[in-house]
């Protein structure tokens, strides 16, 4: 028979959650609306339920233990299922919707459509923030884990319980700044591939379906750099004669707004599939499914805006 211990205090929880998610006591005790000796108490309890110190001091900050980082996820998921359970359904009016969404996106689909987003959010659940998380170079379950609560962009999630809806099709074009000299003249295959371009990945990939596609042809083309974001990728091609590549549907908006040029690529490239996807715990969620709803139409405007065709869909 498991022993169980009737003297824990389950709001400890809620403080462990806070301090691991802010990893400081002072910013902790502000998310949960106590006093810093409260949460400095809290953590004194905690450490002496654990046994283990969970934060501790590295010059200015305080940074988690190894025993903090192994029950992080943990604590999230229950935390999550308290509040579940003890908090009212949410409101189908998202006037009423109070609640902080955390989106997994990567910057070209923040850039695209995020000031969209938030706006349009702003006006029909003003009391409802959109938390932007950036992609990581490493592959993490956060909608299993329940640090997000919906991904956008190409999802490669290996989880199969992942709930996916596709958003839209899109294909890579090249893009360059105005005056380039790749704007004047027939854009070759060759010509192509002997500019100096540059990668964003996230993943620091230096290689890619254009490199493939110009194998193909038995050509390779001259990688001089690879960036995480596709703003910074943007930056530098502003400021340079590197050749980029963005989304032609979802990136194009972006692109037009820095004064630079989108060409189509003389290489037969596979498409990509810009998809959202949650958890099933949420589903059914009132909020979630409004939070959905508001990327799908948004999407679609996005579309149609940077086509400038009603009939984009």
């Amino acid at each position: 028979m498991i022993a169980r211990n009737a003297n824990i205090d389950l709001n400890l929880l809620t403080a462990l959650d806070a301090l691991l998610e802010e990893q400081s006591v002072t910013a902790a005790a502000d998310r949960l609306g106590l006093s810093g000796p409260a949460m400095s108490r809290a953590l004194g309890r905690i450490r002496r339920t654990i046994g283990d110190p969970v934060l501790v001091r590295a010059g200015r900050h305080m940074v988690p233990t190894p025993r903090a980082l192994e029950i992080r996820a943990d604590v999230r998921r229950l935390v999550e299922a308290a509040h579940g359970v003890l908090a009212p359904s949410a409101p189908a009016d998202p006037a009423q919707l109070a609640r902080v969404f955390t989106i997994n996106a990567n910057d070209l689909f923040v850039t695209a459509v995020g000031p969209r987003l938030v706006a349009r959010a702003a006006e029909e659940a003003p009391q409802v923030v959109l938390r932007f998380l950036g992609e990581s170079h490493i592959d993490l379950p956060l909608l299993r884990d329940g640090a997000a609560d919906l991904e956008l962009g190409v999802i490669d999630s290996p989880e199969p319980e992942i709930c996916r809806e596709e958003l839209c099709t899109d294909r890579s074009v090249a893009v360059v700044r105005e005056g380039h000299p790749l704007t004047t003249g027939s854009l070759t295959v060759r010509r192509f591939a002997d500019a100096s371009h540059l990668n964003f990945s996230r993943r620091g990939r230096l290689t890619g379906p254009v490199d493939a596609a110009l194998a193909a042809r038995g050509l390779r083309r001259k990688v001089i750099a690879t960036v995480p974001t596709f703003a910074a990728s943007l930056m530098m091609i502003r400021d340079s004669d590197a050749v980029g590549l963005a989304n032609e549907r979802a990136g194009v908006a972006t692109v037009r707004s820095l004064g630079l040029r989108t060409l189509p690529i003389p290489l037969e490239l596979p498409t990509m599939t810009l998809e959202m996807a949650w958890h099933p715990r949420q589903d059914a969620d009132a909020g979630h499914r409004w939070l959905r709803g508001l990327v799908r139409e948004t999407m679609r405007e996005s579309l149609r805006d940077a086509a400038g065709d009603d009939g984009v869909t």
